[in-house]
């Protein structure tokens, strides 16, 4: 204790201790299998891995750099998601999806997204609002600068976080378990007149949380996901139901 700081505990009759620098936070390294599975689940959302592909360990390992133990656990994982069919002792393949699958699929993500909006455009708090703003913002500045992986990334959060933003923990649960499914379908979407029909809707949405209107914001999300499950089932070009069953 320094004569300063024992002329100050004689006045006060309390001791003075030196202030001690508070423990710097630690930076969070991602594991390599994270990694991994975010590079395959992007490779399939963009079509470099088409739906039925069939992905062996040792050939993914080697074209990604890594050994094939990440590989293993990122196929895992992303078979959890649904994007991925493990084939016992003979690697993996890209999930495939029928028309009606899809439909049916975005018909549910549709229900939920439009439920979700309406709930957080009224509890979402000014600081929340200002934030999805700004992601917004991003967004339209990588569709004028025609960055399609950088748009798709912001997109997806603002659906991702919209719903996050309903705070019913209910609702994000099931909507996380379909996410994955549908991304390769909205990524697909983005084609041609669609990616500007796409972002002029946001700009509507955008708009009508805003202004706080639920009820306005939740039929733009209704009809936005509608237009993207037809968009995406025409550039997919998806097999019907009873094709895939012969």
């Amino acid at each position: 204790m320094t004569a300063d700081q024992d002329q100050q505990a004689g006045r006060t009759g309390a001791i003075v201790r030196p202030l001690r620098h508070a423990a710097p936070r630690r930076i969070v390294r991602r594991s390599l299998h994270a990694e991994v599975t975010d590079r395959l689940r992007d490779m399939v959302v963009e079509g470099t891995l088409p739906a039925g592909a069939r992905l062996h360990e040792s050939e993914l390992a080697a074209a990604l750099g890594v050994s094939r133990t990440p590989v293993r656990e990122a196929l895992k994982v992303l078979a959890t998601e649904g994007v991925l069919d493990l084939l016992p002792g003979r690697g993996a393949r890209v999930a495939q999806m029928t028309e009606d699958e899809l439909a049916a699929l975005f018909e549910v993500v549709a229900g939920l997204e439009r439920h979700a909006v309406e709930l957080a455009t009224s509890r979402m708090t000014p600081r929340e609002l200002a934030a999805l703003q700004r992601l917004h913002l991003r967004m339209a500045g990588d569709f004028a600068a025609l960055r399609r992986h950088d748009y798709f990334a912001a997109n997806h959060e603002i659906h991702r976080r919209l719903v996050a933003l309903s705070g019913n923990p209910v609702l994000a649960g099931l909507h996380a378990t379909l996410l994955a499914k549908v991304r390769r379908g909205r990524y697909a979407a983005l084609e041609g007149a669609r990616w500007a029909e796409a972002m002029a809707e946001h700009e509507r949405l955008m708009a009508a949380i805003t202004a706080r209107d639920g009820v306005a914001a939740g039929a733009i999300m209704m009809q936005h996901i509608r237009r993207t499950n037809e968009a995406a089932r025409q550039v997919l070009g998806l097999p019907a139901a009873a094709a895939r069953a012969a």
